[in-house]
């Protein structure tokens, strides 16, 4: 339990499903006593990716579940983060119940087009993968920090395994969260002379909708047996298992809290030891 988040507000994009690093992430810190904002698309269906984004039932369903369970406040919001437009009336939303956000975790990420090879992949889902979850990282950011700044606060940005070490066929993903470890840099460098600490995290295979879509993808490449994929998967990894959304959850409340008061412009493997380097 890190006391000093009970209180302080977080805000949480893609957090609409329980099945996701989103929801895992929310539940951890309203655990810890954070009042909690749920935002994702809202959107009813698959929005073209991969994976489908929480709907507003979704939402509204973590948000009461949150509350309940942990007491603390929580609301959600519909947002799409690639318009800056829909992030504004988030933020208005935002204002009129929360006074101030300490915690932004920019969480929301989409894959589209996939799988194809540079060569072969469509221009518009290599230019949306990116802007969801590259561009979107720099749009939620620059409209939440009005509400930021004042005191103290943390930043965490979802970037991935893949950002350093680049997967076959999922071209635009990979670059867009080498993206994202460089602006957590560039932002905690810019950011700390306003009481501000930013870090990424860097997951690798962990059980989400999207590993539960990658694995007979992968399989079907390999031609082997999802279970033969999955069991040489987990061979690479040296705790031979696949993480849980809520080890994530569990790195994120800590680098929200002062226990990590001295950690800022990281960008942390979240990988079993699936990769070690930095």
């Amino acid at each position: 339990m890190y006391a000093d988040l009970e209180g302080k507000t977080a805000l949480v994009t893609g957090a609409g499903k329980k099945t996701g690093i989103g929801f895992a992430i929310a539940e951890n810190l309203a655990a810890n006593g954070c009042h909690v904002i749920v935002a994702d698309l809202g959107a009813e269906g698959s929005d073209g990716g991969v994976v489908s984004s929480g709907s507003v039932q979704e939402m509204e369903t973590v948000a009461a579940e949150l509350r309940r369970r942990f007491e603390v406040q929580t609301m959600a919001v519909s947002v799409d983060v690639t318009s800056n437009d829909s992030l504004q009336k988030m933020v208005a939303t935002v204002s009129a119940d929360f006074p101030r956000v300490d915690i932004l975790c920019n969480n929301a990420g989409a894959v589209f087009g996939v799988p194809n090879a540079i060569h072969t992949y469509d221009e518009k889902d290599w230019l949306k993968t990116i802007d969801v979850n590259l561009h979107s990282v720099f749009r939620v950011t620059r409209a939440v920090l009005p509400l930021m700044f004042g005191q103290p606060g943390s930043i965490i940005n979802t970037a991935s395994r893949g950002g350093k070490v680049p997967p076959l066929f999922n071209g635009a993903y990979a670059v867009a969260k080498a993206g994202v470890i460089m602006l957590t840099k560039v932002m905690a460098k810019e950011l700390a002379g306003a009481g501000f600490r930013v870090n990424a995290i860097c997951p690798g295979q962990i059980h989400t909708d999207l590993e539960d879509w990658r694995a007979p993808l992968e399989a079907g490449f390999l031609d082997k047996t999802v279970e033969e994929r999955n069991e040489a998967m987990r061979q690479t990894i040296p705790l031979n298992r696949v993480g849980s959304p809520d080890e994530v959850g569990r790195l994120v409340a800590f680098l929200a809290s002062e226990a990590s008061s001295y950690i800022t412009g990281q960008a942390i493997n979240v990988t079993g030891g699936q990769l070690m380097e930095l």
